[in-house]
């Protein structure tokens, strides 16, 4: 059976479940429903079926699936058998992909019956679902939709993170193109977003934006970029930035939204006192779209701190009143800066009191061109400078050690132009050889 597999824990007929389930669906629904009458006549009874006739499987699974949304009322000891019914009859469908999608919307929505349980029964029957179809069908990925917009709902991000190592085989798996990857990723995306879990929705949103680049002027693509730029500037955690200014559609920006353009351009390379130049030169920008402005400048100052580290490469060491008015805060607040930039990640090194100076033991660029290449180039000349030299001390070294080791072993006294090699016993003799 393509797509979904029998669930072997119910057994029966086609026609004998799908009439139990319709007269419980009316029963669910009250006075006025019609299910089971109206699939009754679709029914084949089973002496014709012995004879040849078959029921309309797809004409009856129609009405059955279009009535089910009524399960949500059914009582909570019921409720997961009846879907799981459901199911079982879908799987007996030619396609049973047509019918799945509205049963995942169904159990995506609030199941009145049972509130604080919802949840957990939600998840129970789409998690069976989805085992019961084949790993490679497609029809996974609806309901793994589901799963996701349950969990959303609920916030219990946690509950999905370890299934997200399994993402990209599933992708792989199911074959699916760019559209249908964008749509599971921003569901990821915004799922990690109402938990608070900023980092992994950036992550998934950024994965979404890539499926993109082939169409990266698109209104689409433009309106993702800009919600991925909105979305890294405001992240107390997110410094770099180059993930974005890699990306087609975020070059795009330069020409339909230049000053969100010049925004990235700014947390990408620039300063903290740039920072406030564009703040004056766009009033009203950063409060008109939203964006925190205390965050913003906290984040600035961070970034300088981290540039003005990598700048003091050769010297290694940054006094505090360059410090203070780069970051543009009174002098005494210095060593608090300076140690929330590094628990950012972005320099390492240690306070200097007495000097009033921070020592420098790594530093993080933020951004790596042509003159971060040219001082790796020249490190690494400095480095095979010193190798050559050390090479040339072990080499000499090892030179002198053989002329001592063979004047040692070859204590020799010539006379007469004629050598002389003493035997091993007079080899080791501690006095000298005399020859008369």
């Amino acid at each position: 059976m393509p797509g979904v597999s029998n669930l072997s824990l119910v057994e029966g007929a086609f026609e004998e479940l799908a009439s139990e389930l319709a007269t419980y669906l009316d029963n669910i629904t009250g006075e006025g429903s019609t299910v089971s009458s109206d699939i009754t006549p679709l029914l084949v009874e089973p002496e014709k079926i012995e004879q040849g006739q078959q029921t309309d499987k797809d004409a009856v699974l129609k009405k059955l699936v279009t009535a089910s949304s009524v399960l949500n009322n059914a009582p909570e000891r019921e409720l997961q058998a009846a879907y799981n019914l459901l199911i079982h009859l879908i799987s007996q469908a030619s396609e049973p992909e047509r019918y799945l999608p509205p049963v995942c919307k169904f159990l995506t929505q609030p199941i009145t019956s049972s509130p604080h349980n919802s949840t957990g029964i939600a998840l129970g029957v789409l998690g069976t679902l989805f085992n019961t179809i084949q790993p490679e069908d497609d029809t996974r990925f609806h309901v793994l939709l589901a799963i996701v917009e349950v969990i959303k709902k609920s916030g219990n991000y946690e509950t999905l993170r370890p299934q997200l190592r399994t993402l990209d085989s599933w992708v792989q798996q199911w074959e699916l193109d760019a559209e249908d990857q964008r749509q599971l990723y921003l569901a990821v995306s915004n799922a990690a977003s109402t938990a608070k879990e900023s980092e992994d929705s950036y992550a998934y949103l950024l994965r979404a934006l890539r499926t993109l680049q082939d169409d990266s002027s698109s209104t689409e693509a433009r309106d993702l970029s800009l919600k991925a730029l909105k979305t890294a500037v405001q992240n107390e955690k997110h410094f770099d930035f180059q993930d974005l200014t890699a990306l087609d559609s975020i070059q795009s920006l330069r020409k339909s939204d230049q000053i969100w353009s010049e925004l990235l351009e700014l947390f990408s390379s620039e300063s903290y006192e740039d920072l406030q130049d564009f703040k004056e030169a766009n009033t009203t920008f950063l409060s008109g779209n939203g964006l925190n402005e205390e965050i913003l400048d906290r984040k600035m100052r961070l970034l300088t701190l981290a540039s003005l580290s990598a700048q003091a490469s050769q010297t290694r060491t940054l006094p505090y009143s360059t410090i203070a008015k780069a970051l543009n805060i009174p002098s005494e607040d210095v060593e608090i800066w300076v140690i929330d930039t590094i628990r950012s990640g972005l320099v390492e090194g240690k306070l200097s009191q007495q000097n009033q100076e921070f020592l420098i033991h790594r530093s993080t660029y933020r951004v790596f061109g042509e003159n971060q290449w040219r001082e790796v180039a020249s490190r690494l000349e400095t480095w095979k400078s010193s190798l050559v030299n050390v090479l040339a001390v072990i080499r000499s070294q090892k030179e002198e050690f053989i002329r001592e080791k063979e004047a040692e072993i070859g204590g020799v006294g010539i006379q007469g132009g004629q050598g002389y090699r003493p035997d091993r016993r007079q080899r080791n003799a501690p006095s000298a050889l005399e020859v008369e």
